[in-house]
């Protein structure tokens, strides 16, 4: 089922949301600090990205904006990986935020694609 602009800003904020969420209930160990930063920021990155690309002049710089989408909500992935990975919390806890990720990596990938073939 597609996903228009409006569906994928909600989505994208929610996500932020939800990532926010996680991270203030890291454990409170220095390194659970630090990737807490970065996937908070990686996360909220994803939707304040999507909004400018929404707000783009130009294809070029919509497909551009789409590629900071897509680089962010996979960096997103990364970290969301090395909590599990690492212990810091469970995999199963962090399962859904992680679907999601790649769900929106996936969806702005198709539609990065589809811009630049139809600018072609």
């Amino acid at each position: 089922m597609p996903v228009n602009a409006e569906q994928l800003k909600a989505r994208t904020k929610a996500f932020a949301l939800r990532v926010i969420k996680m991270a203030g209930a890291l454990p409170r160990q220095p390194a659970a600090r630090v990737i807490g930063d970065q996937i908070v920021r990686s996360a909220t990155s994803v939707g304040a990205n999507y909004r400018g690309a929404c707000r783009a002049q130009s294809r070029a710089m919509f497909a551009a904006k789409l590629a900071i989408v897509e680089e962010e909500a996979d960096e997103t992935l990364y970290w969301l990986e090395l909590l599990a990975e690492s212990g810091l919390i469970k995999p199963a806890r962090l399962q859904a935020l992680m679907d999601e990720a790649r769900q929106i990596v996936a969806i702005v990938t198709a539609s990065r694609k589809t811009t630049q073939t139809r600018g072609s």
